[in-house]
């Protein structure tokens, strides 16, 4: 089973709360961790919750403070802590040179080696095993992006009982028809893997909206997700609000999700007043809906595990 987490550090807008941290969303695929967005106060949301700090990247969807701020003492902990590979930091355009800028506040140095690279908008932003990070563009006050965490497709499942009916024998030729070989048998005739697999199986699609309007760069990125973190900043009463600060209202994020066929979608970065109440955005979510997607509001510390199609 290849597991493929989401934790929710923190979930509220532009200030913390007693029961919601600044933005951060951790994710685990097998043996590899990310951190999209790295709040104030991140760090000791990752000791609350157990993730861990052993992070291959951390990714900004932007550079508003309440995104940021928490880099600033996470890496002087990593350095304390002796660790010796590189952090790569990805943000929007700007990340080159305000990064770096950053993470130097204060008198003390960085005592790991850190990269730090700009995304634009279709860029392959990292590549792992089997899957790969895309940014995509938002529509934010300032230069943003979002990021989608896709899988590789997959192939098919091995119909053992259709080989051996095709006359393939047991051992090493079963391993070349799942490797995607044609193989030749002793008769003269030639297997294709088509013949005995199954059709090929869909990856897993997981995308992080950051701070935006509802646009269509959001939407073309989640056709079809598996998970849709979708900012929720205010309600209906607060469209004019949601427009001048460009952000989104829980409905609106909900019409993303329905327009894209995302399979479900997590709404956060909620304004505080929405902070122990947030039941009028989740009804408001669906009822545009309509019961065909399922929703939440994400709560700090809340996981998604996410299973293979098969």
């Amino acid at each position: 089973m290849s597991s493929l987490r989401l934790t929710f550090l923190g979930t509220s807008a532009a200030a913390p709360t007693a029961h919601r941290n600044l933005s951060g969303l951790f994710v685990k695929r097998e043996g590899q961790s990310f951190l999209f967005d790295c709040g104030e106060g991140t760090q000791r949301q990752m000791i609350r919750y157990g993730t861990g700090f052993a992070l291959d990247a951390v990714f900004f969807t932007h550079f508003h403070a309440d995104h940021y701020l928490g880099i600033i003492g996470f890496l002087r902990t990593l350095g304390m802590l002796g660790r010796a590979e590189p952090l790569t930091l990805i943000g929007p355009r700007t990340a080159a040179t305000f990064l770096p800028k950053v993470i130097r506040l204060g008198a003390e140095d960085i005592r790991l080696p850190v990269t730090i690279a700009e995304a634009e908008p279709g860029d392959v932003v990292f590549r792992g095993d089997g899957y790969r990070i895309e940014a995509f563009e938002t529509d934010h006050r300032i230069a943003s992006v979002g990021y989608a965490l896709i899988e590789d497709t997959r192939p098919g499942r091995f119909d053992a009982a259709a080989a051996r009916a095709a006359g393939v024998p047991e051992g090493p030729l079963f391993g070349k028809l799942q490797r995607g070989e044609v193989v030749r048998l002793p008769d003269g005739r030639s297997i294709s893997p088509s013949e005995v697999m199954g059709p090929p199986r869909p990856g897993r699609r997981i995308v992080v909206s950051g701070d935006t309007r509802p646009c269509e760069g959001t939407t073309r990125a989640a056709e079809g997700a598996d998970v849709l973190v979708h900012e929720a900043t205010f309600g209906d009463h607060e469209q004019a609000r949601a427009r001048e600060t460009r952000h989104a209202t829980a409905r609106e994020a909900a019409i993303v999700a329905r327009d894209a066929g995302a399979r479900r979608l997590v709404l956060t970065h909620l304004s505080t007043r929405y902070d122990r109440d947030p039941d009028t955005l989740l009804g408001q979510a669906r009822e545009e809906l309509e019961d065909r997607t399922p929703v939440m509001v994400a709560e700090d510390g809340d996981t998604i595990d996410l299973p293979l199609h098969d």
